[in-house]
């Protein structure tokens, strides 16, 4: 474990490698599992200002359930915010290319410039996870392993990229330049 100004970062985010090869796994972690993508309340808002510059870039099951139950809903197990989702599957923001690959609508609206926020920063991070403590400002960064990751595994493993540098600009996003910087240094030649 290393600890970053006062963010405890597990040492698979180190030692482990990871890069997404979208063309395996065709965007699967926009679709898979039991609720939407994990929202921090400060994105909450600004989910709701950009709803209607986003909504073009979405599809018309998404904006449907988006209209219904809101541009975030909340997950009582999990004691959060997260995306809502399309008929308990896909989040209402996921859109599909010519090819079938998943894409964020949020995402596809930035690249666009209609809007100015990226996507929510749980995504971002992916395949990191944040646990938040009850102890104010402490907080951890987990690998989420997942077997339909297994080809972005062999993938970063073949680059020798290790997770925390597939997720950098997440990571400065998140955190800033100098967080980054520091663990960069303390994980070069972590053992």
């Amino acid at each position: 474990m290393l600890l970053i100004q006062d963010i405890l970062i597990s040492d698979d985010v180190v030692k482990s490698h990871f890069v997404c090869k979208l063309d395996a796994c065709k965007g699967a972690c926009c679709w898979e599992g039991d609720y939407g993508a994990p929202l921090e309340v400060n994105e909450l808002p600004i989910l709701e200002r950009i709803f209607p510059q986003v909504r073009p870039f979405l599809t018309p099951e998404g904006i449907a359930v988006i209209e219904e139950e809101g541009t975030a809903v909340y997950n009582e197990n999990h004691e959060t915010y997260a995306t809502p989702l399309v008929n308990n599957g896909p989040c209402a923001y996921m859109t599909r290319d010519e090819k079938g690959i998943a894409h964020c609508g949020i995402e596809q609206a930035w690249k666009a410039g209609a809007v100015d926020f990226q996507k929510p920063i749980s995504c971002h991070l992916y395949p990191i996870r944040v646990s938040v403590s009850d102890i104010p400002g402490f907080e951890a960064l987990n690998y989420d392993q997942w077997d339909i990751c297994n080809a972005a595994c062999s993938f970063g493993a073949q680059l020798q990229v290790p997770i925390y540098q597939f997720v950098k600009d997440a990571l400065v996003r998140k955190y800033g330049q100098e967080f980054y910087d520091e663990l960069h240094a303390a994980a070069q030649g972590y053992e």
